[in-house]
């Protein structure tokens, strides 16, 4: 799975590339650039370049090795901390009660409050 998704990030970034350089090569070789023709296809190249380099940035900003700037990112917690987090609550027979049964728990007391 990872070799079929690097591969189609490669040709992403590939085709991305292309497109920017057919939009460049439009500018600067053609005689008059500013004629609806052109600048339509200069359009239509960079909306391609955009939608084909858009997935690999989606991606390397979803694996955390693209740093948006001026976003600031909350300090990581030591220990995750689950609702209801407190004394370790235990079962009938002095056991830990898993996160998830605590989770259902703190739910459960929280709707018996809310009633009264």
């Amino acid at each position: 799975m990872k070799k079929e998704l690097g591969l189609l990030n490669v040709v992403c970034v590939v085709l991305g590339i292309v497109f920017v350089g057919f939009a460049i090569w439009t500018a600067l070789f053609s005689p008059q650039f500013f004629t609806t023709d052109n600048l339509f296809f200069i359009s239509v190249c960079l909306v391609m370049a955009l939608m084909f380099l858009a997935s690999p940035l989606l991606y390397l900003q979803s694996e955390g090795r693209l740093p948006i700037p001026f976003k600031k990112r909350p300090a990581r917690p030591e220990a995750p901390q689950l609702a209801g987090s407190g004394p370790p609550l235990l079962d009938a027979k002095g056991r830990a009660v898993p996160p998830d049964v605590k989770s259902m728990m703190a739910r459960m007391k929280q709707k018996h409050s809310g009633d009264a």
